[in-house]
């Protein structure tokens, strides 16, 4: 099964998504990469990089973040694990982290999963706007 592992600013943030996608994929494989070791706002290099090994498999892992920093700290642990089969995804964290944990439970592989993620900018939450 693919990993999934959540990055964000906010230690709070990234497990309240993972508790949330628990609800329609409790057998998902996501991990959380939140905030920094000693509990304030950030992101750490060593989280995301102890997530991903935590999740990973040959099936590959696949990073959803929150903003700014998150991009580049991502980016930098990925340069370390080039021999790995990781990408990041862009697209909404929330909305993304939910359909990836279903497609991945579903079966998707990670090709797939990245296509529907692309497909999340378009969702729409209100119709006729």
């Amino acid at each position: 099964m693919v990993g999934l592992v959540i990055v964000s600013h906010s230690e709070n943030l990234a497990k309240s998504v993972i508790e949330l996608t628990s609800m329609m994929a409790p057998d998902a494989k996501i991990a959380a990469a939140g905030g920094l070791e000693d509990g304030s706002f950030g992101t750490s290099f060593e989280r995301i990089q102890n997530a991903i090994e935590e999740v990973y498999s040959d099936e590959g892992v696949i990073i959803l973040m929150d903003l700014g920093s998150a991009v580049m700290t991502a980016e930098m642990v990925i340069e370390m694990m080039e021999d790995r089969r990781i990408a990041m995804a862009d697209c909404p964290l929330v909305e993304g982290a939910v359909v990836a944990t279903v497609d991945a439970v579903g079966g998707k592989g990670f090709d797939e999963i990245l296509q529907d993620l692309e497909a999340v900018w378009g969702m729409r939450k209100l119709s006729g706007n």
